[in-house]
């Protein structure tokens, strides 16, 4: 039976909306277990643990590994620690609330990657739609005089974007007819030796003494919110343009405070309640472009 495209385009939307949800729910269990492990060791752990998954659960598409699948997810692993490492270590120097926000311009940067190697301008639609992402996040993540001023951890913040954009444009054009789990392995893999080797030379000093609930954190990080996640946003690029991915994967934040509101108390406020409605009125006013970037 064949399956028309708006089912396909509605599925690789739902996958990426669920690796969005499993995201959300991770923010307060990743800042519990960086108290007692370092971000590079930390990452280091995620993607191995991730690689290892995802190569024993479909041990059988290793025999297609070729220097195509090495190449391509290497890069994609790259540019995904690049981001990972910088997004957090920016986090030391900002508030959460600017570092959110400046890591969301990935929703900008995307369909300027789009107008650059393809030479195409952004349509109307899918500028209106980036501005009321971006506008949409501010509201969610800052409070009042929190961008009156820029620092390291701001401009780190703003530099992990930039990698988290290049990671969603680079999937997006490179992952057609290739097997997702297959690069998406290798991808883990690659981010794993490069945290593994710059946390031998980088990471902060001193034994690591993990308690059974850091544990459940790590195993939680690498088996969901690292390998289901990715594998699920890898997933869903491979059949959606890469403004529209950007747009989906702005919802992380949104997840993320509601979240907050339901398990950890948070009021929620009208000021959030207006950054949840233009960031969802970005996603429908991107659906009135259907034309690829």
């Amino acid at each position: 039976m064949k399956i028309n495209a708006q089912t396909v385009r509605t599925c690789a939307k739902m996958s990426i909306l669920l690796a969005t949800v499993i995201w959300g729910s991770s923010f307060f269990i990743m800042k519990d277990t960086l108290e007692s492990v370092d971000i590079l060791r930390l990452l280091a752990i995620r993607f191995s643990i991730a690689a290892v998954l995802l190569a024993l659960l479909f041990i059988s598409k290793l025999r297609l590994l070729d220097w195509g699948y090495i190449r391509d997810g290497s890069f994609f692993g790259a540019l995904l620690f690049a981001a990972y490492v910088i997004q957090t270590y920016g986090l030391r120097f900002t508030t959460p609330g600017k570092n959110a926000f400046l890591t969301a311009v990935y929703c900008l940067i995307v369909p300027l990657f789009g107008w650059i190697f393809t030479k195409r301008a952004p349509t109307r639609d899918s500028a209106l739609a980036a501005f009321l992402c971006i506008c949409g996040i501010a509201l969610v993540s800052l409070s009042g005089g929190e961008m009156s001023s820029m620092g390291k951890g701001d401009a780190m913040s703003l530099l992990g974007g930039f990698f988290f954009a290049a990671h969603i444009y680079a999937v997006s054009r490179l992952l057609r007819g290739r097997d997702v789990i297959l690069i998406t392995t290798v991808q883990f893999a690659s981010a794993a030796v490069l945290a593994w080797l710059f946390g031998a030379f980088f990471a902060d000093s001193g034994a690591v003494i993990l308690s059974g609930g850091a544990l459940v954190s790590l195993l939680y990080l690498g088996i969901f919110a690292t390998a289901a996640t990715l594998l699920l946003q890898n997933m869903g690029q491979k059949y959606l343009p890469a403004p529209t991915t950007a747009l989906l994967l702005s919802l992380e934040a949104v997840f993320g405070v509601l979240f907050s509101v339901v398990f950890f108390g948070e009021r929620p406020t009208l000021r959030l309640l207006i950054g949840f409605a233009l960031i969802f009125g970005a996603i429908f006013v991107s659906e009135g472009k259907r034309k690829e970037v």
